[in-house]
């Protein structure tokens, strides 16, 4: 057998095999089309990628809409903070010879401890009403003991969140 005839058996062969492979890629390659496409069609008939785009947007929308709202919620938040929010009152007596706790010691004061006390010192003959600042928990005015525990009790009332 003349070496041409070699040489066109071998080729034959190749080829066969060339397009048994061919075949086998292109029956591999439907089966997947068929995945993908029942991957990216839904029961609604809705594709995939459209669902995605549609809750990127959803999803960027609600960013805006949480950006916009810290940026109204932080003065909001230092209007409060600075507010009045620990109140607290004590009733005392203030003299032996009058009979009721008629005097009184009253604490304003915000989450950072300022504010203000207030007190009453009633006796027969008269009444007196003194104001004094209060800047983190201290004055710089001195204070009577009642005025110290109604702004320490005020300070506890409610701890900072």
């Amino acid at each position: 057998m003349p070496l041409y005839w070699w040489a066109v058996s071998v080729l034959a062969v190749l080829l066969l095999i060339v397009l048994i492979l061919s075949i086998a890629i292109y029956r591999r390659m439907k089966r997947f089309e068929g995945s993908y496409i029942s991957l990216q069609t839904f029961m609604n008939g809705q594709q995939m990628d459209e669902l995605l785009n549609e809750y990127v947007h959803k999803v960027t929308e609600i960013e805006r809409n949480v950006n916009r709202c810290n940026e109204r919620l932080t003065p909001i938040e230092l209007k409060l903070r600075a507010s009045i929010d620990r109140a607290e009152l004590l009733r005392f007596r203030a003299f032996e010879d009058v009979g009721s706790d008629l005097s009184f010691a009253v604490a304003f004061l915000n989450q950072d401890c300022n504010g203000l006390v207030i007190s009453s010192i009633y006796s027969r003959e008269e009444a007196r009403i003194y104001a004094k600042p209060i800047n983190g928990g201290q004055s710089v005015y001195s204070l009577s003991d009642e005025e110290k525990e109604v702004i320490s009790k005020a300070m506890i009332g409610q701890q900072k969140v």
